[in-house]
């Protein structure tokens, strides 16, 4: 049987791309068992409460990520709110420790996919964004989505 190729996505945060500025983006591999493989091969996963963190002993973890148990597992099923290990570089380990440390500064999962048949995370270095930058980038969108709107309309008249 022939792996998948290219990517597939199986989940993405719509919500961290609302409530922080996306500083660097990071691609990481996942420490995953049999039965969570099959869970996100269905399409099933949530970031929304994800978060990673990086340990004293200089792992990278992911935390918050909800993968359900897999329907047709059996005694083996997983947790579905387990830490699960990052697979990233010393160096990026490193960085990511570093710049999380600062104050306002976190680490978040954006979208979770299988690239060439291997699950991927990518994670982002991120700031919060205020109440009034939420409003902003909305009111930033609509204006944009208006203006299209309008130019289709000038287009077909």
């Amino acid at each position: 049987m022939a792996k998948d190729s290219g990517r597939r996505l199986v989940a993405s945060n719509k919500k961290a791309r609302h409530d922080y500025h996306i500083d660097e983006t990071f691609e990481a591999g996942l420490v995953l068992t049999g039965t969570e493989v099959k869970a996100l091969r269905a399409g099933r996963a949530s970031l929304v409460d994800g978060f990673a963190s990086v340990d004293s002993s200089g792992e990278a973890w992911l935390e918050g990520v909800h993968i359900p148990e897999y329907t047709e597992g059996t005694w083996t099923n997983h947790a579905p709110r387990r830490k699960r290990k990052l697979l990233l570089h010393r160096r990026q380990i490193e960085e990511i420790a570093r710049e999380s440390q600062a104050k306002g500064r976190t680490v978040v999962p954006l979208s979770l996919y299988f690239v060439d048949g291997r699950a991927k995370v990518e994670i982002a270095l991120a700031r919060g964004k205020k109440e009034y930058d939420k409003r902003q980038a909305l009111r930033e969108r609509q204006e944009t989505r208006e203006a299209q709107a309008a130019m289709s309309l000038r287009r077909q008249g």
